[in-house]
């Protein structure tokens, strides 16, 4: 477990960890929060029960070690999630991020980005919408320092993904 320092008035503390049984039906709310959030850049709607797709979501709910679920919470409140793919591999690909609207701009998502990648130091991956600009100027200024590089894939629906991959450090956190 990290605790994150912020200015924005939150509960305290604020820390980040490794999600565990009790914390999946929060875990399934940020993740409603979370797809609708991302809709606005793949157009994607929500099913007829009002959810979207989550299959990575089980995948990191499951006990498999190739999936890692990270919570974000202040105090009991849970305000954010991390998803990691292929955490069992030597290259890791941060698969999904997301903070609650009121914990934005106070430092938290670099800090829990970093406090993420630095439990597994070495090789990452993460992709993000180029359409997207919060998410450009915010995986520049996570992966900042690093030797990173970037390609392009074209997703469903013509969705081009930008990644970024860089080594990250244990010393960020």
């Amino acid at each position: 477990m990290t605790t994150l320092d912020t200015h924005l008035d939150l509960p305290h503390p604020v820390t980040a960890r490794l999600a565990e049984a009790e914390d999946h039906l929060a875990l399934r709310h940020l993740w409603l929060l979370f797809r609708h959030d991302m809709s606005r850049f793949s157009s994607t709607l929500p099913f007829a029960d009002g959810t979207f797709r989550s299959e990575w979501l089980d995948a990191a709910l499951r006990s498999d070690p190739s999936w890692h679920a990270w919570i974000l919470t202040a105090d009991v409140h849970p305000i954010g999630f991390a998803l990691v793919r292929d955490a069992d591999q030597p290259v890791r690909i941060l698969n999904s991020f997301f903070l609650v609207a009121g914990a934005r701009r106070g430092g938290l998502g670099l800090q829990f980005a970093r406090a993420v990648l630095s439990d597994a130091p070495g090789e990452w991956k993460v992709a993000y919408q180029e359409r997207n600009r919060a998410a450009v100027g915010f995986w520049d200024r996570v992966t900042a320092g690093c030797d990173r590089s970037w390609s392009e894939t074209v997703g469903l629906g013509g969705t081009v993904d930008t990644w970024i991959s860089f080594s990250a450090g244990s010393g960020w956190a």
